[in-house]
């Protein structure tokens, strides 16, 4: 998948994949790879950054756990993350029939007939 095409939405990507549950780092990267079919491969150097500033926004809150007697810092979603990626959800849902109405016209605005 086009690097381009994330852009602007990996915030929403990390925020949905640690909802269900607190992860580190790789096993997010993991996350995105296994949902996405192995379309999304994320760099660290993309993953990482974005979950620090993500954090400073107060959306998550990391801390340092044993995973596979390994130490590595852990995120979970806030309260104001969850908030958000509920925004996030709906901005996605308006975004894209926007676009599916510009793409496929025959259709109208409200979807295929």
């Amino acid at each position: 998948m086009n690097p381009d095409a994330l852009r602007g939405h990996m915030d929403a990507l990390l925020l949905s994949v640690l909802e269900r549950e607190p992860l580190h780092g790789y096993a997010i990267i993991e996350a995105l790879q296994e949902r996405s079919g192995g379309a999304l491969n994320v760099p660290t150097g993309t993953v990482y950054p974005a979950l620090r500033r993500l954090e400073r926004t107060g959306y998550l809150v990391s801390e340092w756990a044993t995973v596979g007697g390994r130490r590595r810092r852990t995120y979970r979603l806030t309260g104001a993350g969850r908030k958000q990626l509920e925004g996030e959800r709906s901005a996605w849902q308006a975004f894209t029939k926007v676009i599916g109405s510009v793409l496929h016209p025959e259709a109208g605005p409200s979807g295929p007939a």
